[in-house]
């Protein structure tokens, strides 16, 4: 338990992290050097302890689904839908920096919350939903990884799916490093997927007015350009993300006041906008270079072709016709570090969703090599059958399943950051509440429309009888509408279960605060998060 307080008159706060003692050790002496201990002082020093958790959480923004769909955006539209990204983005920002919140004020990330608050049965289909979520985002990061090993090696694809496996492997490796290295090393890996996309637009030299206006100005050029900007957008916010950031937050050891918790909001919200600014500028070079390439004048027949369905494999044989050599090895280089590091994010957000749901301890490897196997299966069967083009298909379905259960990870992340018996005095305002409420509906109402009007059109445009059609519709549409029945189950559903935040006068505090000491009371990180590991089942002599 970690106390919350400060010399002021406000009310103060304890909340439950699971840790069961207390410590006013300063930054430099700590021991342990997985822990990242943020000093009680008013710093901007204080916002490198913070940098790390954004970063994680960014890679989810250009992992190899993104820049597939990037790509088809700007070959087909050129800069038409950049606005698009730049809306996303910021959408994503306030959404991210409500999972953080959540996770700074409360102790606990969002499957955990979701395991106190709900039912058995609808928290056990939660978790389902998050584990489907989390392997239909490793898919295309499995994929992703084989192009670039095709593209940099000549490895066939099929092999390289198999070959994406040994980075069970090196995640294994990582995790006795900790969190901070971790970080370190995918912030890395984002400015190195970075680099190789500023030299891209270097070879491929984009209009810069065309680019701006492309940003600022919005256009929707028929009914194509709608449904693409509708697979942009479904493409930003991943549901394994709102978990993932609501629990790296808890790896820091903060003050345990009214400010110390304040300043870490305000903080994690600058780091996450500076880590979510180069993934936006990321997604819009790739698009650019997409755009400048597909719409030159010295295109042969065979790239044009190319362009009219390009995906990430086709992409690499373009660039190099067009462009060079080089360009394509850059973009391979750029596709491997996206999918290495989606990889871990997502090895270690299936970690956080088991046992926050579930509170059950499992041996890491088991863990990494359950997630990677469940993804390698399909797409190894479809590379061998279908080759590049069916591994492509394979990454945009693996986007739709994502856009289908976004919802239920969103709704219980706003209903819980605007829940005052949560989040106490850092709940929402009305304002914020109703702008979340906004931005969240829109995102569930734009993938609800995409998935409803693909499979109409899947019926519509497919070669069977009209009786399988009849019956094929009969089933989908009951599905959609028991989608639409657990969605509103969790919108309207009222929150029963408090965080134990517990209100204390300010002499009770002062007196707990004298009791340890005089230096600040920190809130202990919490040790599964610090050290990538899952932790065991509390038991009644742990709470003793």
């Amino acid at each position: 338990m970690a106390i919350t307080g400060s010399g002021s008159g406000q009310p103060q706060f304890i909340s439950s992290t699971g840790n069961r003692s207390f410590s006013n050790a300063p930054l430099i002496e700590n021991s342990d050097t997985n822990q990242v201990v943020v000093p009680d002082r008013r710093s901007w020093k204080n916002l490198f302890a913070y940098m790390g958790p954004g970063f994680l959480v960014s890679i989810a923004y250009i992992d190899p689904g993104n820049f597939e769909t990037d790509l088809q955006a700007g070959a087909q539209y050129k800069y038409e839908l950049l606005w698009i990204i730049l809306v996303a983005s910021c959408a994503a920002l306030v959404i991210q920096s409500m999972a953080a919140n959540l996770g700074v004020v409360t102790g606990k990330h969002l499957a955990e919350h979701c395991r106190t608050e709900y039912p058995r049965v609808p928290n056990f289909i939660l978790w389902i939903i998050a584990e489907i979520a989390i392997v239909a985002c490793d898919i295309p990061e499995v994929i992703g990884t084989a192009f670039a090993l095709n593209m940099l090696f000549n490895i066939p694809v099929w092999i390289g799916v198999l070959l994406t496996g040994l980075s069970t492997l090196i995640l294994l490796a990582l995790q006795q490093y900790g969190v901070r290295k971790l970080e370190f090393l995918i912030a890395f890996l984002v400015f190195t997927i970075a680099a190789c996309f500023v030299a891209e637009l270097g070879y491929a030299k984009p209009d810069a007015k065309e680019v701006t206006k492309g940003l600022f100005v919005p256009e929707l050029k028929g009914n194509g350009a709608t449904g693409l900007a509708i697979s942009l957008l479904g493409a930003m916010v991943m549901p394994h993300n709102l978990f993932l950031h609501s629990a790296l937050v808890l790896s820091r050891k903060i003050p345990r006041s009214v400010r110390g918790i304040k300043e870490a909001c305000s903080f994690y919200m600058i780091e996450s906008a500076f880590a979510l600014s180069v993934a936006f500028l990321i997604n819009v070079c790739v698009i650019s270079v997409s755009g400048a390439v597909c719409n030159s004048s010295n295109l042969n027949a065979e790239d044009q072709m190319s362009c009219q369905n390009l995906d990430l494999n086709e992409a690499s044989f373009l660039l190099r016709n067009v462009l060079g050599k080089w360009s394509s090895k850059l973009f391979g280089i750029a596709l491997l570090a996206s999918g290495q590091s989606s990889t871990i994010t997502g090895t270690y957000a299936g970690q956080y969703v088991m046992q926050g749901f579930l509170d059950l301890r499992l041996e890491p490897w088991i863990r990494n090599m359950l997630t990677r196997c469940l993804a390698i299966v399909p797409s190894l069967i479809v590379a061998v059958i279908g080759g590049s083009a069916g591994a492509g298909k394979l990454i945009i379905i693996a986007s739709m399943i994502l856009s289908f259960e976004l919802p239920f990870a969103l709704v219980p992340l706003l209903k819980f950051a605007s829940c005052k018996t949560k989040m106490g005095a850092h709940v929402n305002s009305t304002m914020i509440s109703v702008v979340t409420w906004i931005i969240g509906t829109l995102i569930m109402a734009i993938n609800i429309y995409y998935l409803m009007t693909g499979f109409i059109k899947l019926l519509l445009h497919s070669h069977i009888e009209i009786v399988a059609k009849v019956f094929l519709g009969m089933i989908g549409f009951s599905g959609m509408a028991i989608y639409l029945a657990g969605i509103a189950y969790l919108v309207l559903r009222k929150n029963t279960e408090a965080t134990h935040l517990l209100a204390l006068t300010a002499s009770e505090n002062q007196q707990m605060t004298n009791e340890q000491g005089n230096g600040p009371i920190y809130s202990l990180p919490r040790e599964d998060i610090v050290s990538m590991q899952l932790p065991q089942r509390s038991t009644p002599a742990d709470v003793d």
